[in-house]
């Protein structure tokens, strides 16, 4: 899998990239991941990407032309195109199996007051990673892109990601480790027992439990 990721900050993703699983996958050929400067796009002498939005108002709006240039330089048939935007449909762990079974993905960071309404014709898809307003797409873009990732075969064991939380429209089942009895709290007996079907029912029973008391708007999905 290929993704791109368009950004006016790309030191912001040295530490993404160069930590844990996002650096074993790509030291692998599991997946490879380019950063791209907005910067290197632009026509005008000065490198600039941005100017004041028509009609007035604070802040300053990415300029489309730069947008384009890099999209249409890395865009294949294979590729899809994602605007990160505060108005994007929401993400969740549906959406990220989703992508994750796609070949390239290119992933466009917004930053200042917006961009000009005209770069939405590139996307093929606009996310969000929640309903409240970052002072970029840096952060929503390695999200979206760790959550990807892990899901791509050979990245991580199967088994993990299978019962993750989100995976059937359930949060997942408390875990426990060593050891036994810390501080008087202790590991529910069950676990405890070798019986591996009843540590699946205990299992699923505690994701339905905790599903109710913490997200109960989940339940009508599940």
């Amino acid at each position: 899998m290929k993704i791109d990721i368009l950004t006016l900050f790309p030191e912001m993703f040295d530490g993404f990239l160069n930590t844990s699983i996002i650096k074993r996958a790509i030291q692998d050929n599991l997946v490879d991941i380019k950063v791209h400067n907005f910067r290197d796009f632009s026509t005008d002498p000065h490198k600039k990407v941005d100017d004041y939005g028509y009609g007035g108002g604070p802040g300053m709006v990415l300029m489309p032309q730069p947008i384009f240039d890099a999209v249409e330089s890395l865009r294949s048939v294979d590729s899809k195109v994602i605007l990160l935007t505060p108005q994007g449909e929401l993400f969740n762990q549906a959406k990220a199996f989703t992508l994750s079974q796609y070949k390239h993905i290119i992933l466009i960071c917004g930053h200042y007051e917006g961009f000009d309404e005209r770069i939405r014709s590139l996307a093929d898809i606009e996310l969000s990673i929640g309903d409240y307003v970052l002072t970029g797409g840096e952060i929503p873009s390695m999200a979206i892109t760790d959550s990807i990732v892990r899901l791509i075969p050979g990245v991580i064991v199967q088994d993990s990601y299978e019962n993750d939380t989100f995976q059937n429209n359930l949060l997942d089942y408390p875990v426990y480790t060593k050891p036994v009895d810390f501080r008087g709290m202790r590991v529910p007996d069950i676990l405890l027992s070798g019986h591996h079907a009843n540590i699946a029912k205990w299992r699923q029973e505690q994701q339905i439990i905790r599903t109710k008391e913490r997200r109960p708007d989940l339940i009508e999905k599940s």
